[in-house]
């Protein structure tokens, strides 16, 4: 066909509107990409998507809310966090995520005080709370903003005036440090002292009765076995030695503190000290259920409980069998003696239920130590996550939201051995066959023309 230089300059303006046009598309596909994402979550399960109690929390979340991932380049992990993120910033679009590689940002990560590679950090207002990888899961982060919408609402109190440790002062022995980072996760903290306020207050989420030094009266040990009978949940944390005053709500509870110091061999070769008790396994309760951390319970006491009616009691963690309840000086050489001291493995930590009138469960935890959360102890090990793993519970925050785990339905395919037999026969030689037999076939044919 004969093309004049009119039909020439015709066709090349419509190659170049073309390309143009063509450019134009691409642009505005991806402009539309960036400004517009639309998901579809097609699988069975809705996998891909938010439980309805999810939605129902990110929505009810008034505030911006900025998440630091703290997270190194390699692996995964950043992907999977901004897939998890990304489901929630569907429904609340002032939520802001941040890489921050842990390797070349070390102040940032004990600032934050970080302690995992895969770890959040969640800013909400002025709480805070940080998440472990160990616990990336769609539940715990809700259950995360849970606890950040609610700060305000839930008070901690430690009961003061006998010589216990307290969540204001910076020695040693006292708990600043802890509850510091309860403030961080949304917990209010206060002192009580039942001389000068002799009810505690009906706001009080946990009670914490950490050490006593001095004996408490009988009215104020009234008190506090009053304030368990309208329904109030307790944190005790009793270092070994006298009840000073406290046998009555041990007697209540069905509590029994062995004598002595709990001691462990097997410890000493980890921390150098027989006293120092390393805790490397769990119990099934939902308190430490997943936990996988070693913790540390230095100068500990411990337990035998017998639930009274109407508690149910379950055992969060107990010592080695190599352990034995030192009743003896600990100074020097140590050794089991038999009918006198006993025999590991002991309980370090229990916990008790109850249902109430009003379908509401009270919960108690009784622990033979208060050195782990102290200021000197508490960034042993586990620790710390322990210790918010006890309020937290106590708090009822595992209450909030129960998302059930979404998986995957026919994942995998089940045959029989003819099934197997017959798939590896049809795609590893017949179908092999007959392709070259075709290509064959077409190539003769090709040639006798």
């Amino acid at each position: 066909m004969y093309h004049t230089s009119k039909t020439h300059w015709q066709l090349r303006l419509m190659n170049i509107s073309f390309v143009v046009l063509f450019l134009l598309a691409v642009g505005l596909l991806q402009w539309l990409a960036k400004e517009y994402h639309l998901q579809f979550d097609w699988t069975r399960m809705h996998r891909h998507s938010l439980a309805p109690a999810s939605v129902t929390v990110t929505e009810r979340l008034k505030e911006p809310l900025k998440i630091t991932a703290f997270a190194s380049q390699r692996g995964e992990a950043r992907r999977l966090i901004q897939e998890m993120v990304g489901r929630y910033q569907k429904y609340k679009p002032d939520i802001t995520l941040e890489f921050v590689d842990p390797d070349t940002a070390p102040e940032r990560v004990r600032q934050a005080g970080v302690q995992f590679d895969g770890e959040l950090v969640f800013e909400y207002g002025d709480a805070r709370e940080n998440l472990p990888p160990s616990q990336f899961n769609e539940q715990n982060f809700t259950n995360a903003l849970t606890r950040l919408g609610h700060r305000g609402e839930r008070w901690v109190v430690f009961l003061s005036g006998h010589g216990e440790r307290s969540p204001d002062k910076q020695a040693n022995f006292d708990f600043s440090t802890w509850a510091g980072q309860l403030r961080s996760r949304g917990f209010q903290t206060r002192t009580l002292s039942l001389g000068e306020h002799p009810r505690i207050p009906d706001n009080t989420t946990v009670l914490v009765i950490a050490g006593p030094r001095t004996r408490l009266l009988a009215g104020e040990v009234r008190e506090i076995q009053n304030y368990l009978d309208r329904g109030g949940n307790l944190l005790w944390l009793h270092d070994p030695g006298l009840l000073l005053g406290l046998e009555p709500l041990a007697e209540s509870l069905g509590i029994e503190f062995h004598p002595g110091v709990i001691v462990d061999p097997t410890s000493e070769n980890i921390t150098g000290n027989a006293a120092a008790i390393v805790v490397t396994k769990y119990g099934s309760h939902p308190v430490v259920r997943s936990f996988g951390e070693n913790t540390v319970f230095p100068q500990a006491a411990g337990i035998s409980l017998r639930a009274p009616e109407g508690w149910q009691g379950s055992v969060l963690m107990d010592t080695r069998p190599s352990s034995w309840s030192e009743t003896g000086p600990l100074d020097g050489p140590i050794q089991f003696n038999k009918g006198r001291d006993i025999r590991g493995p002991l309980n370090l930590a229990v916990a008790l239920t109850r249902t109430l009138d009003n379908k509401r469960e009270q919960r108690v935890i009784v622990v033979g130590d208060g050195d782990f959360l102290a200021n000197t102890y508490l960034p042993n090990g586990g620790n710390l996550e322990l210790g918010m793993s006890l309020t937290n519970w106590l708090s009822q925050d595992d209450a909030f939201v129960n998302i059930p785990v979404k998986t995957a339905r026919d994942r995998s395919l089940d045959l029989s051995r003819g099934g197997q037999i017959a798939i590896v026969a049809v795609f590893l030689a017949l179908l092999p066959i007959a392709l070259i037999g075709s290509g064959v076939w077409i190539w003769l044919r090709r040639r006798k023309r």
